[in-house]
């Protein structure tokens, strides 16, 4: 039997990349190894570690510096080096610029994020201080499809962990940034299965 293609992902960052490093060790080794491929990690920002990192393990990279630039301008320059490089699924990993409603309805239902908190709790910045000052005794993180509004696509899986008595707000945030490594990736699997539906706002799988 002739394999299926792998699924090619296009990563979106701006920072350190620490979620795209925890993908690219899924695909190689892991749960997303035979089912899909890193086909290309773009920045809008110079100096963005993430991207030096892609280029150490061999993967294409691009850089669309956004600083200065009208948002649907940029956005479009994205969108075709993604369409050129044939990608299935987008994932914003640390990519820290709001996307424009044509880039979104480019790529409908097929881009997806990670936020750490359990929405629709405590979003936009520093989600993690918003969960660890409110006094909540439970903190976690959320995978959801994009839409045009901040945060708040369709779920697709939560991990959730207690917030220690000990816990400030670095050790809470951090200790969250270890279950978005790994939700991170289970939810691309479950997308790419294409074994899913979504009701409304609920993401259903089909078995």
């Amino acid at each position: 039997m002739k394999a299926e293609p792998l699924k090619r992902l296009g990563i979106l960052l701006s920072g350190r990349g620490s979620n795209f490093l925890a993908i690219a060790d899924q695909v190689r080794v892991g749960i997303l190894k035979d089912v899909a491929e890193i086909a290309i990690v773009i920045s809008n920002v110079e100096d963005a570690v993430g991207l030096e990192r892609a280029g150490a393990l061999g993967l294409p990279t691009a850089l669309f510096v956004s600083k200065g630039r009208k948002r649907a301008e940029h956005d479009t320059d994205v969108a075709a080096c993604l369409r050129e490089h044939d990608v299935d699924l987008v994932i914003l990993a640390g990519y820290m610029r709001l996307l424009s409603p044509e880039f979104i309805t480019v790529f409908s239902n097929r881009i997806l994020n990670i936020h750490p908190s359990l929405l629709p709790a405590f979003t936009g910045l520093d989600a993690q201080t918003q969960a660890f000052e409110y006094g909540c005794k439970v903190a976690g993180c959320t995978v959801h499809f994009v839409d045009e509004q901040l945060d708040h696509g369709t779920i697709v899986l939560q991990r959730s962990i207690p917030v220690l008595d000990d816990d400030d707000a670095h050790s809470l945030a951090e200790r969250i940034l270890a279950e978005e490594h790994i939700a991170y990736s289970e939810a691309i699997a479950l997308v790419l299965s294409g074994d899913y539906r979504v009701e409304g706002r609920r993401f259903v799988r089909s078995r």
